[in-house]
């Protein structure tokens, strides 16, 4: 959830500042999760919990009752607007706070049904049609909600329904509402006569991705895995895969469903209005994505008993309910906090076949988190930590209680930060419980006796949670995106990757990272899949990317990064290349000469590369020469994005001229500006023009990322669509193939570009053949 992360951080990082000496060293020193979760508990105070109390007021999750008709009536101006996607979100929230089968809940679908009607969504129209009827959508309204649902059903080509409907509404109708629709309802029947002597056929259900997702050989070693890699490991290293034979680009190896995973709310959606009085209109991710499966939805379906968790469908809704958010939820409201107790010391038992042994889960946990570093005899040991005895490594709790937690490896301050986290968590479920013991016990046991045994137990599950906090840092997998983003102007669409959520993913995280891996990862709903990026000798080890790409950034900016959140050096070969590279640096990052266009070498003072040339010149001027024309570049992408598109151009052909005078064409500077007039020229429909400026966008790409990489698959992509529009048939077809060759590698046919390429390459080859003049 959203919940005020930075403060509480600031405020304990302040509290540890003013901690005496003696105390900050024995945590420092101390060598057991145990023992750092006992230190820092002894210090959380009474105020400490009120202050997070205090902070947790402004992210309430109740269902507020008089929210829904301020969300409707926001709604409603945006839908009068003709914004019926910022119509559409703001009902959304009304319906998170409405109760079920009140007026409310009723309304606020019924208006959002109409929102989706007019974005063409009528499969989501209907369904959200029939929510509102199913929580008693006033008689009175009925008419008009009818007459949408018949529209809806003719424009799917489902006209006996339709019919149905009509005749319904025709019998049902008073006179005094039947005079108001009578027109709509003549131009409805003749849609359907027109539509009945046409030959109709239904819409074919779109393909589930993960029918052709299956791993062809699975593993009988790791799950989730295909059977062309191999669970090892080193002193060194630890646990990692290599391959058991010769791997293709583009052979699937890994497809796993996250343990776990967790919504990010993530940055303010373009759709953002402003915050205006109590209610929050902002817009997250959190209102556009499924809380379960991530997927991508407008039309959400709210938990009945809070407004904050928000679901694609009613099955997605009860799953979730099912699995996790019957605890989350009350746990949200501490209102049964007892039964977060009762599920950790009960349901959750039913997992203990993933441990060693078949141990009860809290003797588990007293023994591996209490005594981490010790022996003992009478443990089945396995060779490799989170295999079961057989030295099977599954996705299950085995496996993610063994990922590392690197506790040596963090400060003690974020250590301390944890443990009194999870502390003051564990206080709220000790004091939530012994209450419903000491109220709600029928048992004549004395309630003396049952207390500490419950404390002992919450001890153990607050030292768990503390390992499974540190383990986030090193072994948290954010769940990325592809989103698209398409201008009212420019019908070409740009692409980025953004982060979706976050996940446990026990066999990914046996992956070992390289700056220039041989994997590619990629996501769809809660599933990672891993796919070899190039070709994979037998013997060779499986790598993967945590972030910092060579393509992307520095050795030393990555070797920092690597090394802060990580806690190792990297010395893979790309790391190893740079050290002996030159000074003058990756071409998409140098400076050119001004003279004979030689790339720039030096620190301080660059001087030219070409031994014939004498030209020099202070590093910090030509990058203060850079940051102007990258206020300039703005200044353009606001005009673009604003529809002055002239205005634009002509900005951005000055920026281009400024830039040949410093900057080598494969500068990513220069690529932006080049992507920019692409997009441009085809807002004004002169393809032959956007095209060409995206082939030297194109040239950047290739020269930084690589012409197999995902970053070239996404470019080819716009550019085919370019062609496309532009009716350059042998260009285009000669574009998707490529696209699709290299998207393919990445992500597999089920890919949402890769699906719109084929579109395009069906509509080109059923185009009739261009007629040839008489040769003249």
């Amino acid at each position: 959830m959203d919940l005020p992360v930075d403060e509480w951080k600031s405020y304990l990082l302040q509290k540890w500042s003013l901690l005496p000496k003696s105390i900050q060293v024995s945590i420092s020193t101390a060598e057991t999760l145990s023992d750092i979760f006992l230190h820092s508990s002894s210090l959380l105070q009474s105020e400490d919990e009120m202050f997070l109390k205090r902070l947790s007021r402004g992210y309430l999750v109740e269902k507020d009752p008089n929210a829904p008709l301020f969300y409707r009536e926001e709604g409603n101006k945006k839908f009068q607007e003709k914004d019926y996607m910022g119509a559409t979100v703001l009902y959304s929230k009304g319906v998170s706070h409405s109760r079920p089968n009140t007026e409310d809940i009723s309304l606020c679908y019924a208006n959002r049904s109409a929102a989706l009607f007019h974005l063409g969504q009528y499969e989501t129209c209907l369904q959200d049609i029939i929510r509102a009827q199913m929580h008693g959508y006033p008689e009175r309204l009925q008419p008009k909600m009818m007459l949408r649902k018949a529209e809806c059903l003719v424009t799917l080509g489902r006209l006996q329904e339709a019919g149905q409907t009509i005749s319904d509404l025709e019998s049902n109708l008073a006179a005094s509402q039947f005079k108001i629709i009578q027109r709509t309802l003549c131009h409805l029947k003749m849609k359907v006569r027109e539509k009945e002597t046409l030959t109709e056929t239904s819409p074919a259900a779109p393909t589930k991705a993960f029918e052709n997702m299956d791993l062809r050989e699975k593993n009988e070693q790791i799950s989730s895995a295909t059977s062309s890699v191999s669970l090892c490991i080193d002193p060194l290293k630890g646990r990692y895969l290599i391959a058991t034979k010769d791997i293709l680009p583009g052979e699937l190896l890994v497809r796993e469903d996250a343990f776990v995973s967790v919504l990010n709310p993530g940055e303010m959606s373009p759709l953002c209005y402003g915050l205006d009085g109590k209610w929050n209109t902002r817009v997250t991710n959190g209102d556009l994505y499924c809380h379960r499966c991530l997927k991508h939805t407008l039309a959400t379906v709210p938990c009945d008993g809070c407004s904050y968790a928000k679901y694609c469908s009613q099955e997605c809704m009860q799953q979730a309910w099912d699995l996790y958010h019957s605890i989350e939820c009350s746990l949200a409201r501490f209102e049964d906090v007892g039964k977060v107790i009762r599920r950790l010391c009960g349901d959750i038992s039913n997992k203990d076949i993933c441990l060693p042994e078949s141990k009860n889960l809290v003797q588990t946990f007293s023994y591996d988190l209490e005594g981490e570093s010790e022996k003992n005899d009478k443990t089945v040991e396995t060779p490799i930590p989170g295999c079961d005895i057989n030295g099977k490594y599954e996705n299950n709790y085995n496996a993610v209680f063994n990922l590392l937690p690197h506790t040596e490896n963090h400060s003690p301050e974020h250590k301390f930060l944890c443990a009194l986290s999870v502390s003051a968590l564990c206080r709220q479920l000790e004091a939530a419980s012994l209450q419903i013991l000491t109220t709600g016990s029928k048992s004549s046991q004395p309630k003396t006796a049952v207390a500490p045994a419950l404390c002992q137990e919450l001890h153990i599950w607050g030292v768990a949670m503390l390992r499974h906090m540190l383990q986030l840092q090193c072994n948290a997998q954010a769940i990325t995106t592809i989103q698209q983003t398409e201008s009212k102007e420019n019908i070409i669409t740009n692409s980025k990757q953004v982060r979706l959520a976050t996940g446990i993913f026990p066999v990914v995280s046996l992956l070992n990272h390289s700056c220039s891996p041989n994997t590619s990862v990629s996501f769809i709903s809660t599933v990672a899949t891993v796919r070899a990026s190039v070709q994979i000798g037998k013997g060779q080890e499986i790598l993967h990317c945590y972030g910092p790409h060579e393509s992307r950034m520095g050795a030393a900016e990555r070797q920092q990064k690597l090394r802060s959140q990580y806690f190792f050096d990297c010395n893979c070969p790309a790391c190893q290349n740079e050290k002996h590279r030159t000074t003058t640096g990756s071409k998409w990052e140098a400076f050119c000469c001004n003279r004979c266009r030689t790339l720039m070498q030096g620190d301080d003072v660059l001087s030219c590369g070409n031994t014939s040339c004498t030209e020099a010149v202070s590093r910090d001027r030509l990058v203060s020469q850079l940051q102007d024309l990258q206020q300039q570049i703005k200044m353009a992408q606001k005009l673009l994005k604003n529809g002055k598109l002239e205005q634009a151009i002509q900005l951005l052909l000055g920026c281009r001229y400024d830039a040949e005078s410093f900057l080598p064409a494969e500068h990513s500077v220069v690529g932006e500006i080049e992507d920019d007039l692409a997009q441009a020229y085809a807002a004004l429909g002169d393809w032959q023009k956007s095209a060409a400026h995206l082939q030297k966008s194109l040239h950047v790409v290739e020269v930084r990322h690589g012409p197999s990489s995902v970053e070239m698959g996404h470019e080819l992509f716009k550019l085919a669509q370019i062609f496309f529009n532009g009716f350059a048939i042998p260009e285009a077809l000669n574009t998707i193939q490529k696209a699709e060759k290299v998207l393919l590698v990445h992500y597999g046919p089920w890919n949402d570009e890769i699906q719109e390429l084929q579109k395009m390459k069906s509509c080109l080859l059923d185009l009739p053949p261009i007629p040839v003049g008489p040769s003249v």
